[in-house]
């Protein structure tokens, strides 16, 4: 009499149907495939997610005061130099530039970054480049690789250095001019080394 086929056994463990490749041994079950982790929580102490940057602000208007208000104002530039006064006398006044010169080339200032003017008898060094003539003596100048020194008399000619020492050793009609030319070639530290009382006259005169 004919067979009649069992009806399959279905199990509880089964995981679905397996594909089969040619050779006839079963495939092993593909690994899923991970998706997007979750955002893990902020640690204490840092930032969260990143947001979105907002759109850019539309510019606002300049704050006008009303009359009677009183509204803070920006700070203007700094355009003026820092002035620095060592106390010292005609006769050592150059000595004291010398001491500056030596702390702001140890501080790192470079050399070509000073200026030294004098306004009694020319520094030794300026004397000596002098001997050789003007032309190789301002061509030093120009060099700007170097301290350079110039009488008060030239010092309409020099450019602007970050920095000057401007030393009162003599010449006290020179000062009130020189001294105001000094300040317009200093970028930021002018340092006087003079008779205070006598600087002080002059930068109070408007300098």
């Amino acid at each position: 009499m004919p067979l009649i086929p069992e009806e399959p056994q279905i199990h509880e463990s089964a995981q679905g149907p397996r594909a089969t490749p040619a050779s006839g041994r079963t495939a092993p079950t593909p690994r899923p495939v991970p998706g997007p982790r979750p955002a893990a929580p902020p640690r204490p102490g840092r930032p969260g997610p990143v947001r979105p940057m907002p759109a850019q602000r539309t510019p606002r208007e300049p704050v006008v005061a009303a009359p009677g208000s009183s509204v803070p104002a920006a700070a203007p530039a700094a355009a003026t130099p820092q002035i620095q006064l060592i106390p010292a006398s005609a006769e050592g006044a150059l000595d004291a530039a010398e001491e500056a010169v030596d702390l702001l080339l140890e501080s790192g200032r470079a050399p070509g970054e000073v200026l030294v003017i004098t306004t009694g008898q020319p520094h030794p060094w300026a004397a000596h480049e002098l001997s050789f003539g003007e032309t190789a003596y301002w061509a030093q100048h120009d060099a700007g690789d170097d301290v350079f020194y110039a009488d008060a008399s030239v010092v309409a000619r020099a450019t602007s250095r970050p920095v000057v020492v401007f030393a009162v050793n003599g010449g006290s009609d020179a000062v009130a001019t020189a001294l105001p030319l000094a300040l317009g070639r200093a970028g930021t530290l002018l340092i006087v080394c003079g008779d205070p009382q006598q600087i002080n006259s002059v930068l109070g005169a408007g300098v």
